[in-house]
């Protein structure tokens, strides 16, 4: 049901969750050519008009997984990419009018598909005459008024996104991205878009860009000097005013951040990462948020503003252009101003339409590279393996990871005083459906063990610290007593904690018991057949997502940092596999771990 803005304020306000802010600074854009003017002797006193949003597209284009080399398919039979998302839009257009619908979007566009891989590393928009970004070119195509940024749009580098932005014809907004030097915005904050209205004044839309300030930690050698991201809140209350006052009759925030009000990197940085909701409730003046991070579905959730009453209502569309979301405004000619009177919100399902035409015809060539490029064969492997189990067993797939991890790091630290310190190593599961194959493996086969673009670092930790580690990696299992039953799809991500906040660690052995509470699980924490001696130093091999605080891990971010290395894990494990030319569990299948109740092995 659309909110009605009057009927809200005379009920009492609703305490809810989430809405996050987002703007372009300097950017004036109409949404579509000036219309003649009607000569009707009375001005409407109606208007209505959309705000179509996706979210986290994370570089799908094609209802296509590259890592499986097949047409993308889950559970519940979604579908993805933009050229999807495009077919709806189109239909929205055409049911609505073109000059009545705005297109936006929250974040997390570049990375994330071996699609947007290539045209960052393999051939890469930043060459000299080099290709244009597939984001951008279906982006373009598909007539985006605006779109935030998200924290993965740094994952490449300042550079490549600079790049980007030049290719795409629409404002890339955040209003809490800021030059570190000087402290002004590095990207527009909002964007102002012209509704042409037939007969009557135009509606001034403003679209308030933010993004998400764990950025400063996740990207920290990418933007340690360069750029600052403060919270969503202060910057929503610094521009929302601003945009009223320039003559903004509805202001919409774009913002990469989840409605939750937590944080996954703990009291860090002194700013919220999920803060959408926290946005709605303290800056008023706000009238929809298109939120976007969490990779979350909310079709329409409405927060009151705690110094208005108002209700701000806001909406997630799922991941990877699965969903559209879709904002219905109403307004109202009140004392010669336009009004809202009514806000809602829904979602489509790109799984009910064909992908569009116009975009799979434009960009069919970028596929089919990147479809040679995955499948390539670049070894063998000597059993198949599987990460079906990973998340709650010892696995060869997993420690494969650790083993070429803790290889790399033994060989950049060969020679240095840290030679002789024993290597341990931290790995996590991306993906379940992650495979190894027995016989020929080719680079997707590999690649689909590490979906992130993360790179490895060589840190210093105590035994104790390890031990700390894996206590609070624990977390991640569901307390089950001793004898009760144990349903596998209910055992792990205790209180939402994701696969990839999971950590397993090799070159140590130990005993998770479940049956305990958390905080009192690890047990029989060995190196090399002895109990750890908890003042012993250990260089641990990290990837740099959790090094500078990803998962608010203990220890790990404060401690010494004796090597780091710009090449993605995932390129060091293709690598590995080219050279030694086989995969082979026997060297490095070694059971470090296992789950226990009361000391029994639970498998």
């Amino acid at each position: 049901m659309p909110l009605n803005r009057r009927d809200f304020l005379n009920r009492s306000a609703a305490t809810g969750a989430g809405i996050a802010l987002t703007g372009a600074a300097g950017v004036l854009a109409t949404a579509a050519p000036a219309q003649a003017k009607s000569h009707k002797p009375e001005e409407p006193e109606r208007y209505s008009f959309s705000v179509l949003g996706t979210t986290d597209l994370h570089g799908n284009v094609f209802n296509w997984d590259y890592f499986t080399d097949a047409e993308f398919d889950d559970k519940p039979h979604n579908d993805v990419g933009l050229a999807k998302i495009s077919t709806l839009v189109k239909q929205q257009r055409a049911a609505k009018g073109r000059r009545n619908v705005l297109l936006i979007d929250a974040g997390d566009t570049i990375q994330g598909t071996q699609l947007s891989y290539y045209y960052a590393r393999v051939d890469p928009i930043t060459a000299k005459h080099g290709p244009k970004h597939p984001m951008a070119q279906a982006m373009n195509a598909m007539d985006y008024d605006a779109a935030a940024l998200g924290n993965h749009e740094f994952n490449y580098g300042i550079p490549l996104l600079r790049k980007f932005e030049d290719q795409c014809k629409f404002p890339l907004l955040g209003a809490n991205a800021l030059d570190a030097r000087t402290g002004q915005p590095a990207f527009a904050p909002y964007s102002l878009h012209r509704m042409r209205v037939q007969g009557a004044p135009d509606v001034t839309v403003a679209v308030l860009g933010l993004t998400n300030p764990g950025i400063a930690i996740w990207d920290k050698g990418n933007v340690q000097g360069k750029m600052t991201f403060p919270g969503l809140e202060e910057q929503a209350a610094k521009y929302v005013p601003r945009l009223r006052a320039m003559g903004a009759d509805v202001v919409i925030v774009s913002a990469h951040s989840g409605t939750s009000g937590t944080s996954s990197w703990g009291d860090q940085l002194p700013y919220v990462e999920n803060a959408a909701a926290l946005v709605a409730e303290q800056v008023p003046g706000i009238d929809a948020i298109l939120v976007g991070h969490a990779h979350n579905e909310i079709p329409e959730y409405v927060v009151a503003n705690k110094q208005t009453g108002q209700g701000v209502v806001l909406s997630e569309p799922a991941k990877w252009g699965q969903r559209l979301t879709v904002f219905d405004f109403e307004m109202e000619r009140v004392n010669g101003a336009w009004e809202v009177v009514t806000v809602g919100a829904s979602v489509l399902n790109s799984n009910t339409v064909e992908e569009d035409p116009e975009i799979v015809g434009l960009l069919r060539d970028e596929h089919a590279k990147v479809v040679e490029y995955v499948n390539q064969v670049i070894g063998d492997s000597a059993v198949a393996m599987s990460a079906t189990e990973s998340p709650y067993k010892d696995t060869p797939i997993i420690d494969f990871i650790n083993h070429v991890q803790a290889e790399t790091v033994k060989a950049a630290l060969a020679g240095t005083e840290y030679a002789a310190l024993p290597v341990l190593s931290q790995a996590a599961c991306f993906s379940r459906t992650a495979a190894i194959p027995a016989g020929r493996v080719t680079l997707r086969d590999v690649a689909g063990l590490y979906v992130f673009e993360n790179t490895l670092e060589a840190r210093i930790l105590t035994g104790a610290q390890i031990k700390a580690y894996l206590e609070f990696s624990a977390n991640y299992f569901v307390q089950t007593p001793a004898g009760a039953p144990v349903d596998v799809s209910k055992l792990t991500n205790a209180g939402n904690t994701p696969d990839y906040n999971y950590d397993v660690v090799s070159g140590v052995s130990y005993e998770i018991d479940i049956a305990r509470p958390a905080g009192s699980r690890v047990t029989k924490v060995t190196f090399q057949g002895a109990p750890i001696d908890e003042s012993a130093r250990f260089v641990f091999a990290v990837n740099n997502y959790r090094a500078n605080g990803g998962g608010n891990f203990p220890g790990v971010a404060t401690a010494p940092q004796v090597w780091a290395n710009s090449e993605e894990i995932r390129n060091t494990i293709i690598t590995y596999v080219e050279e030694t030319g086989t995969i082979d569990p026997a060297r490095f299948g070694d059971g470090d771990w296992k789950l226990t109740r009361d000391g029994v092995p639970v498998f």
